[in-house]
């Protein structure tokens, strides 16, 4: 059905623009639409296995009550506003005007790649505990086997996505133990995270011959844990657990004492990103003498830097970073003791190795130099992490620091189907820096993945929520599904979307309400002021966008009461150094309490424009932010404010969302059954049924630092960011979808370069 009636008039479908179809589903769902014939309540199916959208009846979907005739209109091409919507007046039933979006269906990526029924798990290999492991189920191909039992020298295993990297770790560790009949104690497996190695050591538990005693035994654990027990075992005193920085406040509130000196708005300057600046260095094995800014925010952090450095060492503190240059700083002073390390361990089995840092590698080559039998396991289509210090060229250039080290690729990849395997494997391809491989799936699914193509990031939430709603109503779990997405910002709309279904659903617990972001809040604050003008707590975080000092607070509370005027009026009052910024001020009270006299995104582009927000942003700087951008905020911020007609409508929905993002993070836990909502980068290491990645788009994934960076000469970053989008892909077991938007934070968008590889006919 393609008409409707809305507001007691008629409307028909293919003559709104696409940009009204969000609003027109949302009226739906609050029982405002009603169906021209028999008047019951009707909704916009907005889905991605669909036709173009359509009405249907809400009580009975099945039902199917006849469109009423269009009539024949002049061939003009004029609009009328029609219950706030745009609607050309004179088309006839059959032409479409060009000025309006035409709805595209969704369409499956095209590529011929043959799928071959592998019989990869059949070795010829006939060791006996080999054989004797598959009898419990723990079967390995013929590559899986040679990473298990090339025990003596280095080894580079090269694990491609979904190729059982787990697997082959814990099986040559049991095979060292059980066959090798090495020595526990000279064993150090190294993990990224504490699950890892708790998972690994579960595993090896149900293995043939393996005994508890000799799993503790191992010298197993974090980075982090491993060699902080050494620390504490020589140096107790000064390593001690009550002296260790836990807590990011901590460590943000060092910094922020130090900006104090510098006259650095706590408001204003990132201490968040200085901290992970500082550890980007620190884990370089870069110390404030030896650090170079690249610019004024980094000059800035230098200097933050070392404050921060002499006043732990003046408290005797230390952070997670320190333990691994402690550790480090030991075996470089103390010849001896690291010569009695290297005696004791002999073998070094390391996973996610394209992850591992500088100082992580220039331990690792310390303890291993007498011995040299260093596995180290990665995938350099894998290293997304460059950001926290992880240098990938340590795998790509393995062999020049171990020249007598094996090679082993693992090529079988056992989670997902071929259709996302053979995509996935061309898009990685062409990167430059890579070391060759060529995945093979082990099943075929029969679904190719899907590209769909909303208007907007509004209708790319709906056609999301409406699908994962019509799989669920088809026997699905709610915990197959995930929703990736490059930034937190990104993720805005489709959090909405669920936050207002009946799904449940679980993100990151360190993920901030898009409403609570700084920008955002300070934005939303002029909107409250134009509605109450002695909201105090707006009032104060506008202040650094009005050019003012926290301390003028004072001020214009004194001048309140003196003056007997709201807060707001008593920036007509308040007294600067600068004439021109008094006369501003004064502008600033009018401006303000006009703004509720406008809809809610007409009222944002003012205080862009008018209140000088975008001088501020632009003054502010983002050097310290390449990922998220406030003027962003901005954009993201008008996306959303298109939804609502007030002011007050949209701050109660800011309010909302800000609640059931806190409250939604607390019932995660207790939700097993949930729709993942996250960033690529958390979901590494995961696995789903049913993947959707949103904002394919350029600027958005591959993000816009990168585009930025390859403008200028450098193809690392755009590189990174492709094999972001390959590890977004290889997360689905069976189907993928990839959401490509028309527009992007209100501006026309262009699909994801990264898709071009991938959408060749012919491959």
């Amino acid at each position: 059905m393609k008409t409707v009636i809305y507001k007691n008039q008629l409307l028909f479908l293919d003559q709104i623009n696409r940009e009204e179809y969000q609003k027109l589903y949302a009226a739906g769902k609050q029982h405002e639409l009603h169906c021209p014939v028999c008047r019951e309540n009707v909704q916009l199916k907005l889905g991605i296995h669909m036709d173009p959208p359509y009405f249907f009846h809400t009580k009975s979907p099945e039902k199917h009550c006849p469109d009423p005739e269009m009539e024949q209109p002049s061939s003009s091409q004029e609009f009328v506003e029609q219950n706030g919507f745009k609607i050309p007046k004179g088309r006839t039933i059959t032409d479409t005007p060009i000025t309006l979006e035409v709805f595209k269906p969704a369409k499956t990526i095209q590529y011929q790649v043959p799928f071959t029924k592998q019989n990869n798990k059949e070795t010829k290999i006939l060791d006996g505990y080999i054989q004797e492991l598959a009898k419990t189920g723990v079967v390995l191909d013929h590559d899986q086997v040679s990473a298990v039992m090339e025990t003596d020298g280095s080894l580079l295993v090269i694990a491609g996505a979904g190729s059982g990297k787990t697997r082959v770790l814990t099986t040559r560790t049991a095979y060292m133990l059980e066959v090798k009949k090495i020595d526990p104690r000279s064993i150090m497996l190294v993990t990224f995270t504490s699950k890892a190695a708790t998972e690994m050591k579960q595993r090896l538990n149900t293995y043939p011959g393996i005994k508890q005693e000799k799993i503790n035994q191992l010298v197993a654990g974090t980075f982090h844990s491993i060699f902080y027990r050494i620390l504490m075992f020589h140096d107790r005193k000064n390593w001690s657990p009550d002296k260790l920085l836990k807590k990011e406040w901590q460590r943000e509130q060092i910094l922020k004492e130090a900006g104090r000196e510098l006259d650095l708005s706590e408001k204003e300057f990132a201490y968040d990103l200085a901290l992970q600046q500082i550890s980007y260095w620190k884990n370089s094995l870069l110390m404030p003498n030896e650090v170079k800014p690249a610019s004024e925010w980094e000059e800035k952090t230098a200097v933050l830097f070392k404050k921060y450095e002499e006043s732990k060492t003046s408290n005797g503190w230390f952070d997670f970073d320190d333990m691994l240059i402690g550790c480090y700083r030991l075996f470089k002073s103390s010849p001896s003791l690291l010569e009695t390390y290297q005696n004791r361990l002999h073998y070094f089995l390391i996973d996610e190795f394209q992850d591992i840092n500088k100082v992580q590698y220039e331990l690792i080559k310390l303890l291993s130099g007498k011995h040299q039998n260093v596995c180290a396991v990665g995938d350099d289509d894998q290293a997304i992490y460059s950001f926290r210090g992880s240098d990938p060229s340590f795998l790509m250039e393995f062999e020049h620091d171990f020249p007598l080290a094996k090679l082993v690729i693992l090529e079988q990849n056992y989670r997902s189907a071929h259709e996302i395997v053979a995509a996935a494997g061309q898009l990685i391809s062409t990167n430059r820096i890579r070391r060759a491989k060529r995945m093979q799936a082990q099943f075929s699914s029969g679904e190719l993945p899907l590209l769909f193509f909303p208007f907007d990031e509004e209708e790319e939430a709906t056609m999301i929520v409406t699908d994962i709603q019509e799989r669920i109503s088809m026997g699905a779990n709610p915990s197959d599904f995930a929703i990736l997405f490059r930034t937190n910002a990104g993720s805005r709309a489709v959090f909405e979307r669920l936050a207002n279904s009946n799904l449940p659903f679980r993100m990151d617990l360190d993920s901030e309400s898009f409403y609570d972001r700084y920008i955002v809040r300070c934005a939303l604050s002029f909107l409250k002021l134009s509605l109450n003008e002695d909201d105090s707590r707006s009032l104060s975080d506008i202040l650094s966008i009005l050019f003012l000092k926290q301390n003028a607070m004072n001020d214009l509370k004194a001048r309140s009461i003196l003056e007997d005027c709201s807060l707001l009026e008593a920036l007509w009052h308040l007294k600067t150094a600068h004439a021109f910024q008094e006369k501003k001020l004064k502008k600033v009270v009018n401006i303000i309490r006009g703004l509720k006299a406008v809809p809610p995104a007409a009222a944002i582009e003012k205080i862009e424009k008018d209140l000088g927000f975008l001088d501020f942003l632009k003054k502010r700087g983002n050097d310290a932010n390449k990922m998220e951008k406030g003027s962003d905020d901005l954009k993201d911020l008008k996306t959303a404010a298109k939804n609502f007609d007030t002011i007050s409508s949209l701050l109660a929905h800011a309010e909302h969302m800000s609640a059931m993002n806190k409250e939604i993070k607390k019932l995660s836990k207790h939700f097993p059954e949930a729709v993942t909502l996250s960033t690529i980068h958390r979901a590494k290491g995961l696995e789903f049924q049913t993947v959707y990645i949103i904002g394919a788009v350029d600027g958005g994934l591959p993000h816009d630092y990168s585009l930025d960076a390859y403008r200028n000469g450098d193809h690392s970053a755009l590189e990174e960011e492709r094999r972001l989008f390959y590890v977004a892909m290889t997360r689905a077991r069976s189907q993928l979808l990839i959401s490509v938007p028309e527009s992007r934070r209100g501006k026309k968008a262009h699909r994801s370069r990264f898709l071009a590889p991938i959408l060749k006919k012919h491959l």
